[in-house]
């Protein structure tokens, strides 16, 4: 059992640098990969009109369980959700901006589904537990007890093109702000 506060990020966590694994993104079209959301429905991004960010996080710790050994030491593991509840706590903001939000990672829907509602989410978190949509996008991944997961990175779309790439992505609780600030500029 663990007593860790997921809502809070640890002082001295390392920071991810930037090796140039997003450089490739901006301007790409997002491909055609159908996702299971939290709410139910099948979702395909790259078929959403609109503005959309999209931010894959690596996994959200659950109350009572241990996060993987090591965690707090992997540059950019750290903060899934504070990341979220900081989307949570700007959604309306968001919302005013035209933009529809989604989170992505590679643990199965009912195991987000429990964070969607444990956190009071106001938007889907989508499943890409084959990774199917990371690969074709040549995302950067790390592993961690035998598990692939995703680095933490926030793309904003546009009718299915990569308009804007944050990368690498700290600390996770500031970038619905970041995000914000940019698409008030944008």
């Amino acid at each position: 059992m663990s007593d860790i506060n997921f809502n809070v990020l640890p002082d001295n966590l390392p920071e991810p640098i930037d090796n140039g694994a997003c450089n490739h993104l901006k301007g790409k079209s997002i491909p055609s990969v159908k996702l299971i959301s939290t709410s139910g429905n099948v979702v395909d991004v790259s078929r959403i009109k609109g503005k959309i960010v999209l931010y894959f996080y690596p996994l959200t710790g659950k109350p009572g369980e241990s996060l993987p050994v090591g965690w707090d030491q992997i540059p950019g593991a750290r903060g899934c959700t504070p990341q979220a509840c900081s989307f949570r706590d700007h959604f309306k903001e968001l919302e005013q901006l035209n933009t529809q939000v989604f989170g992505i990672s590679t643990q199965n829907t009912d195991y987000q589904s429990e964070v969607v509602e444990r956190l009071h989410l106001p938007f889907s978190l989508l499943s890409d537990s084959n990774l199917k949509l990371a690969n074709s996008l040549s995302l950067p991944l790390f592993e961690v007890e035998s598990k692939l997961l995703n680095k933490r990175v926030t793309l904003i779309i546009q009718d299915g093109l990569i308009i804007k790439v944050f990368y690498p992505v700290f600390p996770p609780d500031k970038n619905a702000e970041e995000v914000i600030e940019w698409l008030s500029y944008n």
